[in-house]
């Protein structure tokens, strides 16, 4: 890898490690990628949402491309909680799905579904039938959880949903620590030990 390649994930690295994760809010309209570019490794968005929930086994990011009349419109990660919003006003109508990264979530009134995802247990509830469609998606895993918050209109709920399941996925921590490793050629740490920076 190329040392300006490098150079985009050294200076987030570097600025998250200065901020310690505790100050204030680091926003990106680039979308969280699960594999990008020529090379297929994570976004720098990804690094820092895992770097803001730190006992997070799984971040969540974007697997495939947004169908047409969605889109990505920000990315907002702060200490202990990170989230990405997809949005859309096809017909008029504002809808959106807020992907949420926490260390842990409070599932109380939700029903367990059988899971699509390996290793994540899944949790529904559903706050809003009519006029709009909303409720929360929960994903459930050791050191955190993903959570789909939706705000969608009652007579096209589906497509939404479905494109929830189909477009955000998941990357293992192991792998985003591998990738940092790699491609800082071993000078920073996904994870550094507490106390360090």
């Amino acid at each position: 890898m190329t040392a300006t390649a490098v150079r985009p994930l050294l200076a987030l690295l570097i600025a998250a490690s200065a901020a310690g994760c505790s100050g204030p809010t680091s926003s990106s309209t680039a979308p969280p990628a699960c594999a990008g570019g020529d090379d297929g490794e994570a976004a720098n968005g990804v690094i820092l949402m895992a770097q803001s929930v730190r006992t997070a086994s799984w971040v969540p990011c974007l697997k495939a491309a947004i169908p047409l009349g969605w889109g990505f419109e920000y990315l907002d990660a702060r200490n202990d909680r990170a989230l990405f919003r997809l949005s859309s006003d096809r017909d008029g109508q504002d809808q959106q799905i807020d992907v949420r990264l926490e260390g842990s979530c409070d599932t109380t009134g939700s029903t367990e579904i059988r899971s699509d995802r390996e290793d994540m247990q899944r949790f529904e509830r559903v706050t809003m039938t009519t006029p709009r469609f909303e409720g929360e998606r929960y994903y459930v895993f050791d050191g955190g959880c993903i959570i789909f918050d939706f705000r969608l209109t009652a007579d096209n709920r589906g497509e939404p949903l479905a494109l929830a399941t189909q477009v955000v996925g998941a990357v293992s921590r192991a792998d985003l620590r591998d990738q940092v490793h790699e491609e800082s050629d071993g000078r920073l740490q996904l994870d550094p030990p507490e106390g360090d920076g």
